[in-house]
């Protein structure tokens, strides 16, 4: 329904009156600060210039949207009725406090006659073996409770939008932002809360002892072309690694990944970001085998981003160009495994970045190398000194030496700051709340 006259529309809120009297007793005073004006977030467009996102045409997001496709949600389902409204036009949608895809609890999605405590039963090792994925009436009913979760908690963006949070306390918890097969889409100033798998699945056969696996990445970018993700922050939140409990021996594994680029998708760039507290954090392709899709494309600008307390991936690519520059990273004392994955036939470029190793972990973990192919990087500090991280990678791990020269030159970057600064400006700058 139009709110005549109006220059945004709400959705998801107790105002399902007609008009603009529904539209003044929803928004907020920050909300009616963000609507018009220089300041108005929505209407920002990637900077010319700015990482792969800005080539070929740019990302402008729903800057151009008119007043009608312009939306105030302050529920999670108010935000997938605006994603899904309006067609193709370009729109902005404007997050007011934080959005909870999963606010009836794990229980709401249960299948009947799924027992946690029966699975477990049927399942454990002692019982059920390593040598057979499982099977059975309570596989099933996990399936059918894992497939109403996700039906629940995905979020679907179509081409031509701008997500933006408003103020400094916007967000999601439990869901997942799918940007899936659109182009030119902007996600900007949004606490994303890690999406905790309600039904993970166990899979005896996982390694030598077995392993739960879970799905929901916080954001996926598959097949999608022209994508700025900024001033956001990515974090497990209240329901940290070390807080899951452990069945089977093994932790009960309630996170996917933080943020994945997959599957085609192309012309990425994010910037000003925080990635906090996670293991699998950012995935640049996500199959070897997938080089018919992702051969040519996959290329991603990361810059300006923090990540804290992140086990690996930050990132792992495979296939694409991948232009990190002027990030910084505060590794974790205990189970950190690397922070550069060099993959399949990946071009990556890690250049005058920034990292703070406690006492005990080695620069050379630092890269990681899962299949031959060329690294380029320089100007890297380690504790506030200059470190060819190559060069120590393969003095400390001879058995996986890396070469150097990924082929190519970043020409998009609109600014590169010394790395000795890049903990002190990324501290003000970087995350949710700091847009300026």
């Amino acid at each position: 329904m139009r709110t005549h006259g109006c220059h945004a529309r709400v959705m998801g809120t107790a105002a399902s009156l007609a008009g603009c009297t529904a539209l003044v007793l929803s928004l907020t005073a920050p909300a009616a600060a963000a609507g018009t004006g220089p300041r108005d977030l929505g209407r920002h467009t990637l900077p010319a210039g700015d990482g792969w996102a800005s080539a070929d045409g740019g990302t402008t997001g729903g800057a151009a949207a008119d007043a009608a496709h312009v939306y105030t949600v302050t529920t999670w389902a108010g935000f997938r009725d605006a994603l899904a409204a309006g067609g193709d036009a370009p729109r902005i949608i404007r997050v007011v406090g934080t959005l909870d895809a999963t606010e009836g609890g794990c229980e709401t999605f249960e299948a009947p006659g799924y027992d946690f405590d029966r699975y477990l039963a049927d399942y454990d090792p002692a019982v059920w073996g390593y040598e057979k994925e499982v099977s059975g009436p309570q596989e099933d009913l996990r399936a059918a409770s894992a497939r109403n979760q996700d039906r629940a908690v995905k979020a679907f963006v179509p081409s031509h939008t701008t997500i933006v949070g408003v103020g400094r306390g916007a967000g999601i918890t439990g869901g997942s932002l799918q940007i899936k097969d659109a182009d030119n889409v902007i996600v900007r100033n949004l606490t994303l809360e890690s999406p905790l798998d309600c039904f993970p699945q166990w899979d005896p056969t996982d390694g030598a002892t077995g392993a739960w696996n879970s799905e929901y990445d916080s954001m996926v970018v598959h097949g999608s072309t022209h994508v700025w993700i900024d001033h956001n922050t990515f974090t497990d939140g209240r329901h940290p690694d070390s807080s899951l409990p452990r069945h089977f021996g093994e932790v009960y594994q309630q996170h996917d990944g933080e943020l994945d680029v997959v599957r085609g998708a192309d012309l990425v760039t994010a910037s000003w970001n925080v990635f906090a507290d996670h293991d699998k954090t950012l995935m640049i392709g996500n199959s070897d085998s997938a080089g018919a899709t992702d051969r040519g494309r996959l290329r991603v600008t990361l810059h300006h981003n923090v990540f804290r307390n992140v086990v690996e991936r930050a990132p792992r690519v495979r296939f694409g160009k991948v232009d990190a520059y002027n990030n910084h990273y505060v590794v974790p004392r205990d189970g950190y495994a690397y922070s550069f994955g060099i993959g399949a036939e990946s071009q990556l470029v890690a250049e005058k970045n920034s990292f703070r190793l406690p006492e005990g972990v080695p620069a050379g973990k630092i890269l990681k190398k899962w299949k031959e192919a060329p690294v380029t990087v320089g100007g890297n500090h380690v504790n506030g000194r200059p470190v060819d991280l190559l060069a120590v990678h393969n003095a400390e791990v001879p058995g996986e030496v890396l070469q150097s020269g990924a082929g190519w030159t970043p020409t998009l970057r609109t600014r590169v700051d010394h790395p000795r600064v890049l903990p002190a400006l990324l501290a003000h700058r970087a995350g949710a709340g700091r847009l300026r």
